[in-house]
């Protein structure tokens, strides 16, 4: 028996204008009334509902929570086996959510079965108030277990809804995918996700992150959320993006902050996350700053750490000493890097066998000691091209003099824009996004123009 189909619900099926496409739109997927919709396009969305339940019990079908859809054979890749990873720069077919209306549900429980309770959570099959969202009633995880679940997704090649439900329960959009992600008691949208996280600076990203974007204006309109799955690389220009979008669920090399609205794209810190080690590609970094052990380092090490401390060490003035990376796999040039930094301490012998110990990794994270090439940071403020304090100096979380002197020279150079309040002496975004303007205007592009003065950027800021 065929499907009723009740088209006098939507204004104007026939016409094909942008007014009256819209206004369909808007009316099929407006937001509940307790999210800001309008009365009237919540009626004409339940008529829809309605209508179609009806329509599927006259034909005699049943209504499935999961959209199932056959998984093409696809190249292998090393981070998730059978799922590849589009370079950055490279539109796949679907183009995305990077061109402007990225549609979405509202706040709503999950969908076929009750909303499981945590520990004096809320009541089952409640959406959570603001009052209610405090990290002793969210469910706790961990990194690696928001990167599994986040997998699980781009393994089944879900396809993107806003209306459709995946069998677990959540809504087949980018926020129904954070919502997923982070193990939520409900289905969330990008006007919320934010309630249930901490906001941090883009450069203490770690696997398991957002990058959000919340459009109030019309959230249909550009909003999107993205996992942070780990750095590309050493740059920190871009990053694997796991994310909810059209045709379906992805991983991709992504840069930052997104495709479009880069600058408008905060970056969020679940707030039940406990524990755990970094995932999701490699080139992350791992969270914590303890010295992690001497295991982790040395011929056959193959981990995060090796990678961040090629990082830390190529700002200090290593970078001479990789002709690639760093990467998780420990190497010679790590070992040159290493024993560079602690011979510019003035240590020797075994104090600089270009193995890290506690201290060498204290210093590294601190932002403490002599560079590779002996300047130091240690010294009263210089103003002057010959006083580069060291790249240590500008590292997010710290604070000094020499900080607040790069940015009253930037203002002065007329690369100031970004600056909300200050220049002051802690290190922030809008100092980096500055120095990357002024690094940009020399020429420099790449890991030229990454944001983090070194000695040639400070000679030419100051000369």
């Amino acid at each position: 028996m065929s499907v009723l189909v009740f088209e006098e619900v939507e204004p104007a099926p026939d016409c094909g204008c942008p007014g009256c496409a819209r206004h369909r739109r808007d009316l099929a997927l407006g937001l509940p009334v307790r999210a800001g919709g309008h009365p009237a396009a919540h009626g004409a969305r339940r008529v829809l509902v309605l209508v179609t339940a009806a329509g599927a019990v006259l034909g005699g079908g049943g209504v499935s929570g999961a959209v199932t859809a056959p998984v093409p054979a696809l190249p292998a890749d090393p981070g998730i086996p059978g799922i590849p990873v589009v370079p950055a720069g490279v539109v796949d077919a679907g183009g995305g959510a990077r061109d402007g209306d990225t549609p979405q549900g509202g706040p709503a429980p999950l969908h076929g079965r009750p909303t499981p309770q945590a520990d004096g959570g809320p009541t089952p099959g409640a959406v959570p108030t603001t009052s209610q969202i405090s990290t002793d009633t969210l469910r706790r995880t961990t990194r690696t277990e928001i990167i599994n679940r986040a997998r699980t997704w781009v393994s089944a090649q879900v396809p993107y809804s806003m209306e459709k439900y995946w069998s677990d329960g959540y809504r087949q959009d980018c926020s129904g995918y954070i919502s997923m992600a982070w193990n939520l008691s409900s289905n969330e949208w990008t006007g919320s996700l934010d309630r249930f996280a901490v906001r941090i600076d883009r450069a203490a990203l770690q696997p398991g992150d957002i990058l959000l974007f919340h459009n109030p204006a019309d959230p249909n309109r550009g909003s999107h959320v993205t996992i942070f799955g780990g750095w590309t690389d050493h740059t920190r220009d871009s990053y694997l993006a796991y994310e909810q979008t059209e045709p379906r669920t992805r991983r991709q090399a992504t840069p930052l902050a997104y495709w479009e609205n880069s600058d408008r794209y905060v970056a969020y810190r679940y707030k039940g996350l406990v524990g755990g080690t970094g995932a999701g590609g490699g080139a992350a970094a791992p969270g914590g700053s303890a010295y992690p052990g001497g295991a982790r380092f040395g011929p056959g090490a193959d981990n995060a750490y090796v990678t961040e401390l090629g990082r830390m060490l190529i700002e200090r003035g290593g970078k001479r000493y990789y002709t690639r990376g760093p990467g998780p796999k420990w190497g010679e040039a790590d070992r040159r890097a290493t024993q560079a930094f602690q011979r510019a301490q003035g240590w020797k012998g075994k104090e600089a066998d270009g193995l890290p110990g506690p201290y060498t990794w204290k210093l590294l994270v601190s932002g403490g000691g002599r560079d590779i090439g002996g300047s130091s940071g240690s010294s009263g403020p210089s103003t002057d091209a010959k006083g580069f304090p060291g790249r240590g100096s500008f590292r997010p979380g710290q604070s000094n003099a020499y900080v607040e002197k790069l940015g009253e020279q930037l203002v002065k150079r007329g690369f100031g824009k970004h600056y909300l309040s200050g220049p002051g002496p802690r290190w922030t975004e809008a100092d980096r996004r500055n120095v990357e303007a002024f690094q940009r205007a020399q020429g420099w592009r790449g890991a030229a123009a990454d944001g983090y003065p070194g000695p040639e950027t400070w000679r030419r800021l100051f000369r």
